[in-house]
């Protein structure tokens, strides 16, 4: 599953590092490309209609058709233009959305809440490694075959990918004797509601300064394809450390407070971005600290959702999913719109505000019942 998500997660996230090259490739802006990535993030709503699914055990299905999906988006984006990347976008996005929330579910059913933290943890390893592995190997397909060669290589990989999984998992997975019984559809608690929302928050803080990374490095620093394929892979690689940073301390320093711990780091590499003047050292490291922060933030706050309502957990998961796909579209059209207009100064404007409405609804979710 977690070799399964590290592919599908590359075909999600080389595109904003690189987006110099497919605004050369499409003849488009940085805002038109970020608009159209913001708004294929709304295809993330159909999560909302897997809830029942889920928590009926048919996680198996849901990834196996999620990585079917994506891999026909990458067919689809092979045709060159704008129109058929925002296609094949809002594709990508729906076998994403829908393979990443079965795959908590179907960890969150089997696994107890005192160490499902170190579980998804090791789950969400798959986004460091989009990057630390998956990015130089796209940067490669770039310099030797073009911006298509990326596309090729993940609609194969995908392909093989939804067969690993067929194959792997079992067709009517083993669940708690609590999630065999058909629940009526329940509506999410006041908690469960800032909880989700908490985590919703959290995601465009680190996400709104990520899809513009690539092109603020190029502007600013004039960093190639080549370089961006280099640091791409330190992003991945300290990535990877806060993902296993969450599976091996979070659920001992408590997953509330590693999740509010998270967002502070978040706006400390905010600062130091903010910083950098003409120094790419400097912006780099701050971009660096901010992904550290966010990812052990972020991921740390899927084991809180995941629990926010117990008897229905594939519900809350996928509602969860579905608030952050608002959230991440939001953001994603607003930092493009923010960074043509003021520069990276306006997009980290966007990022320590969600930062700072994160960690106020987790804090709020303490207080109820």
């Amino acid at each position: 599953m977690t070799a399964a998500k590290a592919i599908a997660n590359t075909a999600l996230r080389w595109i904003p590092p690189f987006l110099p090259t497919l605004e050369r490739a499409f003849g488009v802006s940085t805002t038109q490309l970020t608009t159209v990535l913001g708004l294929g993030e709304t295809a993330g709503l159909s999560t909302v209609l897997v809830g029942k699914h889920l928590d009926r055990g048919r996680e198996r299905l849901i990834m196996i058709g999620g990585l079917s999906t994506i891999s026909v988006s990458s067919v689809i984006a092979l045709g060159g233009s704008i129109w058929t990347f925002a296609v094949a976008f809002v594709l990508l996005i729906l076998g994403v959305a829908n393979f990443t929330v079965a795959g908590h579910a179907w960890i969150s059913h089997r696994i107890d809440y005192r160490w499902r933290a170190r579980s998804i943890g090791l789950f969400e390893t798959s986004w460091a490694l989009a990057l630390l592995v998956g990015g130089p190997i796209i940067a490669i397909l770039i310099n030797v075959f073009g911006w298509r060669g990326p596309f090729v290589f993940l609609a194969v990989a995908c392909a093989l990918a939804a067969l690993g999984v067929a194959l792997s998992l079992p067709v009517a997975p083993r669940r708690l004797a609590g999630d065999t019984v058909d629940h009526p559809r329940q509506r999410l608690t006041p908690k469960a509601w800032f909880v989700v929302v908490g985590s919703a928050t959290l995601a465009p803080a680190g996400l709104s300064i990520f899809v513009i990374s690539g092109t603020w490095l190029d502007d600013e620093f004039g960093v190639s394809t080549g370089g961006l394929g280099l640091i791409v892979m330190g992003f991945g690689a300290f990535e990877l450390v806060a993902s296993i940073g969450t599976a091996t301390f979070a659920d001992r320093i408590g997953k509330m407070k590693s999740t509010l711990g998270g967002a502070a780091v978040v706006l400390l590499g905010l600062a130091v971005m903010l910083s950098a003047g003409g120094r790419l050292w400097v912006g780099v490291a701050g971009l660096l600290v901010l992904l550290i922060g966010f990812e052990y933030g972020f991921v740390t706050s899927l084991s809180l959702v995941s629990e926010a309502m117990p008897d229905a957990r594939g519900t809350t998961l996928a509602i969860g999913n579905a608030v952050g796909t608002l959230t991440r579209g939001a953001g994603t059209i607003l930092t493009g719109v923010l960074y043509s207009a003021y520069g990276i100064g306006g997009s980290a404007a966007l990022s320590a505000a969600a930062a700072a409405i994160s960690a106020a609804c987790l804090l709020v979710s303490r207080r109820l019942d």
